[in-house]
């Protein structure tokens, strides 16, 4: 399965290629209607263009579908059960977690159940690269995250 950080790389470069798309789009624009028919610009060279990156979106869409590793379990949730719960309460500015270390095996479907008693907490899973998956504890609301836990690294 690919990264979800390999995912990520991919997909800033294809929204930075969009926006260099409507930056284009917006000064071919305002050219053509300051300036009237241009010889410089021409219709067809922005079709090409365009039409190059519609022919590059259909396979980078196909290719990055599947590989964020929770992406199969949020459209058919109700086929998996997790292996492992962890219910954590946040009062008082303090994260009670059910014991001091949090043991997950590889490939364990993880539900993590985080409720507020008091104010707004933000919880998120850090991995080593930096990255986060990260989210708000409301008071009164519960907080489920579950996620498939696929490498061997420490989170905190």
């Amino acid at each position: 399965m690919v990264d979800s950080t390999m995912v990520l790389k991919g997909q800033t470069i294809a929204y930075t290629l969009y926006c260099i798309v409507i930056i284009l789009l917006m000064v071919w624009f305002g050219l053509r209607i300051t300036r009237g028919e241009s010889k410089l610009i021409k219709p067809l060279f922005f079709y090409i263009w365009m039409g190059f990156l519609t022919v590059l979106v259909f396979p980078f869409t196909s290719i990055t579908y599947n590989t964020i590793p929770w992406t199969p379990m949020d459209l058919n949730r109700s086929d998996y059960g997790p292996d492992k719960t962890f219910k954590i309460i946040v009062e008082d500015h303090q994260f009670i977690l059910p014991s001091d270390k949090l043991i997950i095996d590889c490939n364990d479907l993880v539900l993590f159940d985080v409720t507020s008693n008091d104010l707004t907490y933000g919880f998120g899973l850090f991995r080593q690269s930096h990255s986060c998956c990260p989210d708000e504890v409301v008071p009164g609301h519960r907080m489920i995250y579950s996620g498939n836990l696929n490498k061997p690294v420490w989170y905190t």
